[in-house]
């Protein structure tokens, strides 16, 4: 069975530089971004941010990078993101994210393998220097240009150049210059380079274009129904597809207010959509377990949101539940995609109901089409599809196939209605007693114990049915979950195959860059 999405409006810029002419344009003095987090607000309207970032893409120019030349950011959320990472489209340069829990080493090794010519990179932050770092460890192997970001006052390292130094770079030539080069990106131009989380290996460099990376922002912001009133609270990472391509780039295509927040936590968060009156709320789903269980949330006033959007391979139909009927936001929204794909393959919508959306990820994206294969895999094809992976053919091949269906490593099943529902990774099935047993389907039934927060299962040798179900928790400081209680529990609401044999209470879990939790290192 395959499923495609119904066509919506063709009527959006296909780079990010006419994308921000135009959000200049139509909304000059609308606000674009709001960032209070390093002293005094900052509040930029739509086109003092297109000055800003125009002064970026002049300095860039005139320190010698060039079009389509490589420019890595790492750094945490806050107004200075979106600055370069737009200043670099306007200079014809293609963004290379940095996932913010990279350790300095894996950050070089991304810097290096993408041939970055500039970095763009925090100073102190959180009692980390990622600059310092930089600078002190692996100064061999940094391009030319190293921009300090400053979120703190404290002294910029040798060898690095100050944000606001790096900025006076900038002259009337190579101003006019970055015009011109804004003027030239073509859609089919390289926009970014997402390198993956590497659950199961060495991370691949995702390319993408101009045109699939906005196909895939406008489907997003259309189908939020985003506008130029709405708020967008931010606590999605910026280094990632939810917070660049369902974050920065819809709210430059509608016209919606930035409120970034650099470090999460639950308080931090409704604290800002209190006072700032956030409409539109985008998280993982731990985001909402943390809000919707921390005993403080009643104090703050989270009226002014409308929609809130999640998503993953697996969304615990009981947060969904949670969501809507404990903030009282009008529409939740569940979604599911890959870095692949830009972020976007099929989406739930404001008109469907609770069932649906507690359910299913909806159906395809606007110019996305899903299927399933013989064994069940789900595929996608369309306009977000990437190019391929960074010097890496064979893993392209593998992964794209002759027809262009790109093969997600989900597992999943499409109802008559088209929407797509996800059972489990591929490769985390696991075979008891001959039976094919999906620990998702599992997990969804641990999420509905009292206290537990979060929930991985694992297939474990065993000598009589080959492989046997191993179920990690975390709980809530306050709860009290035994083994035994989870087991039976268990045996209620789940074939006896699929039952967990052992239950193991732990801390934490152990996660990779991206946050996901790592299977291949429980035991």
């Amino acid at each position: 069975m395959s499923s495609a999405a119904e066509p919506t409006s063709t009527d959006y810029p296909r780079t990010t530089p006419a994308a921000l002419r135009r959000a200049a344009r139509n909304w000059p003095g609308g606000t674009a971004i709001v960032d209070g987090q390093w002293g005094a607000d900052v509040a930029l309207n739509w086109a003092e941010l297109h000055e800003a970032v125009h002064t970026f893409a002049a300095a860039l120019v005139a320190s010698g990078i060039g079009a389509g030349d490589r420019v890595a950011i790492w750094a945490p959320n806050s107004h200075h993101w979106p600055v370069a990472a737009l200043g670099t489209h306007y200079a014809g340069a293609v963004l290379v994210p940095l996932n913010t829990r990279y350790t300095a080493g894996e950050a070089v090794e991304i810097i290096e393998r993408s041939a970055a010519a500039a970095v763009v990179v925090s100073g102190e932050f959180l009692g980390a220097d990622h600059c310092g770092e930089l600078l002190d460890k692996h100064r061999d192997s940094l391009p030319q240009h190293v921009i300090h970001v400053p979120l703190s006052k404290s002294a910029i390292p040798g060898g690095a150049v100050g944000w606001t130094e790096f900025l006076d770079r900038g002259t009337d030539e190579s101003a006019a210059e970055a015009e011109r080069r804004a003027d030239g990106v073509s859609p089919d131009d390289l926009s970014d380079i997402m390198f993956t989380s590497g659950t199961t290996g060495k991370s691949k460099g995702v390319m993408a274009t101009h045109r699939q990376t906005l196909a895939g922002s406008h489907a997003w912001g259309a189908n939020g129904r985003l506008n130029s009133d709405d708020r967008y609270l931010m606590v999605n990472p910026y280094f990632h597809t939810f917070g660049y391509k369902a974050g920065i780039l819809p709210c430059v295509l509608f016209g919606v207010t930035m409120l970034p927040l650099a470090v999460y936590s639950p308080t931090a968060a409704m604290e800002l959509a209190s006072r700032r009156r956030a409409t539109v709320f985008p998280g993982a789903p731990t985001v909402f377990q943390t809000i919707l269980d921390d005993p403080d949330r009643t104090g703050h006033d989270l009226s002014s949101l409308r929609l809130v959007v999640t998503g993953a391979a697996i969304v615990p139909v009981v947060l969904i539940d949670r969501i809507a009927a404990e903030l009282g936001v009008d529409t939740v929204i569940t979604a599911y995609g890959l870095t692949e794909c830009s972020g976007f393959v099929s989406t739930c919508t404001a008109d469907d109901d609770a069932v649906t959306v507690a359910n299913t990820c909806g159906r395809a994206f606007a110019g996305m089409e899903i299927a399933l294969s013989e064994q069940g895999e789900v595929l996608a094809r369309g306009d977000m599809v990437m190019v391929g992976y960074l010097d890496d053919p064979d893993a392209t091949a593998a992964t794209i196939d002759a027809d262009g269906w790109l093969h997600t490593g989900d597992i999943g099943t499409i109802d008559e209605r088209g929407n797509l529902k996800i059972t489990d990774r591929l490769k985390d099935m696991y075979i008891c007693g001959g039976f094919n047993v999906y620990p998702a389907e599992v997990e969804q039934v641990l999420a509905r114990i009292d206290g537990v927060t979060e929930s991985a299962v694992i297939g474990v040798p065993d000598e009589r049915l080959g492989e046997v179900g191993k179920a990690f928790l975390t709980v809530r400081a306050d709860a009290v979950v035994e083994e035994d209680a989870v087991i039976a529990y268990c045996r209620e609401h789940l074939a006896n195959f699929k039952v967990p044999r052992s239950v193991r209470i732990v801390d934490t879990f152990p996660r990779n860059a991206s946050g996901k939790i790592l299977k291949r290192e429980l035991s």
